[in-house]
């Protein structure tokens, strides 16, 4: 039992889509800490709200991939055909629960980079503009302008 769970864990590990949000993190990470190092302040992604929030990321997508293994479902109609080619991957055959709340989750947290990013004064602020006006137009999930 514990070598299965053990093997569940390692495939897991190197789905692309884990190590994408993964990879998201932890730059969310290092923009929140150059952001915290010039206001001398620690923020929401240094902090432990952030952490939290980043390790139930992490824990959510283990436990989507689980319940993918038991339910089988396939979420692949709720993502446009043609994004696939825009981010340079090849369409899968199914996608899993697993895989598309990654998704949401690196798109949630390529807003909070680029939020970081512009607060920590780098040269990003016409697209955090662009990104900002998107997200206040068509959703309800603006970020706060800590």
């Amino acid at each position: 039992m514990k070598s299965e769970i053990l093997a569940f864990l390692m495939v897991e590990a190197a789905n692309r889509f884990f190590r994408m949000v993964a990879l998201a993190i932890v730059f969310d990470t290092i923009m929140g800490v150059f952001r915290a190092i010039k206001e001398r302040k620690f923020n929401s992604c240094v902090g432990i709200n952030g952490a939290i929030r980043k390790v139930g990321m992490l824990v959510s997508i283990v436990c989507l991939a689980v319940a993918d293994k038991i339910l089988e479902i396939n979420l692949i109609g709720f993502i446009p055909a043609d994004l696939w080619g825009k981010v340079g991957m090849a369409a899968p055959a199914a996608i899993g629960m697993a895989e598309f709340f990654s998704i949401l989750f690196i798109a949630y947290e390529v807003v909070s980079i680029l939020k970081n990013m512009t607060l920590a004064g780098l040269p990003v602020k016409k697209l955090w503009g662009l990104v900002k006006n998107f997200l206040g137009k068509y959703t309800e999930e603006l970020p706060d302008d800590d």
